[in-house]
């Protein structure tokens, strides 16, 4: 998303998600302000995180994920989006043949 990530992990024990997000943002504002040639933050300070209760939910947040750049109006299909792990998930795809 152009304003916005969305990411779904497993935080372990020993490997605080606070900790996990803080080593993330750092590196990946980091490598951004290289590339848009520009200085200071790049995230935003809080961020919004959900617990994932079940495979159910666990599949919901999936969804809601892949389906976000389309109906941000960014893509056509869920699997079109290039950083989207929805093309992962389609039979016969590229994206599959090549992560076998």
């Amino acid at each position: 998303m152009p304003k916005h990530v969305h990411a779904l992990i497993e935080a372990w024990e020993g490997f605080p998600l606070a900790e996990m997000l803080h080593s993330w943002k750092s590196f990946t504002s980091h490598k951004a302000n290289v590339l848009l040639q520009r200085n200071g933050e790049f995230w935003q300070g809080e961020y919004l995180d959900r617990y994932v209760r079940n495979a159910e939910h666990y599949e919901k947040v999936v969804a809601y994920i892949e389906e976000n750049p389309v109906k941000a109006g960014l893509d056509r299909l869920k699997s079109d989006w290039p950083w989207s792990s929805a093309r992962f998930h389609i039979p016969g795809s590229a994206a599959v043949r090549a992560a076998i």
